[in-house]
């Protein structure tokens, strides 16, 4: 029997045909549509819109895409693909190289504004992000994680990550239309301060606390607690 590397065909994205009349390739219409996504976020992103960056017309793109959802899952697995990955895993150091992938996740997604809205809506098949998840249930693994343990620790970390950045790109977005964030969580701590405090006498008390930290802090805060919770179920 014939051993093959290549990649099944994801069962729902359109049949690739050659056609020496289309000028596109799919690699151009996904790469127009990171351009539109950049600039616009996934509000501003349509067929209509990213034809217009390609100079042609809505219906050329169909004959590589077969629509939107396709569009969008196509642009999140070539942003996948930006994602580094350590040289080689580590088991003695299977947390710091987990937290290490969640930060370059993190930084990559939050670079392309809320393109993990994508991936909180489904499930991903592409080369990009399945090298990813081959690489932390590998090392979770070896760490000594049991198999069903790893598989949903995989799933709960991509949860994490896409949150995250989500929410980073909501504020982004906030910044861009002229919000002064800082304003924002001073008026938040300022408004806990002032709370009744036979009511609310923690939160009033703790009210700077609240808010103490960048999102960088509280990220990596979540991504420690997740592991020290992971790291008591390994098998010794």
């Amino acid at each position: 029997m014939r051993v093959t590397s290549e990649m099944p065909p994801i069962p729902w994205h359109k049949a690739r045909r050659a056609d020496t009349r289309q000028p596109l390739t799919p690699e151009a219409v996904v790469e127009a549509g990171i351009h539109v996504l950049d600039r616009e976020g996934l509000e501003g992103l349509t067929m209509r819109r990213v034809a217009q960056e390609l100079g042609t017309g809505p219906a050329s793109l169909y004959a590589h895409v077969s629509g939107k959802d396709e569009l969008l899952e196509l642009m999140l697995e070539r942003i996948s693909g930006e994602i580094r990955l350590p040289g080689r895993p580590e088991p003695e150091r299977w947390k710091e190289q987990i937290k290490e992938v969640c930060r370059e996740a993190q930084r990559v997604y939050t670079a392309h504004r809320d393109i993990t809205v994508v991936s909180l809506g489904g499930i991903q098949l592409g080369p990009n992000k399945l090298k990813v998840a081959e690489f932390v249930v590998g090392l979770l693994l070896s760490a000594g994680i049991p198999r069903q343990v790893a598989a949903y620790a995989l799933d709960g970390l991509g949860q994490l990550i896409d949150s995250d950045a989500y929410e980073a790109s909501l504020y982004t977005a906030k910044i861009a239309a002229g919000v002064d964030v800082d304003a924002y969580f001073d008026g938040v701590r300022d408004y806990l301060a002032r709370l009744p405090e036979e009511r609310f006498p923690l939160l009033k008390e703790m009210a700077e606390t609240m808010v103490h930290g960048d999102g960088d802090e509280r990220f990596e805060f979540k991504v420690e607690v997740f592991l020290r919770g992971l790291e008591s179920y390994i098998e010794r």
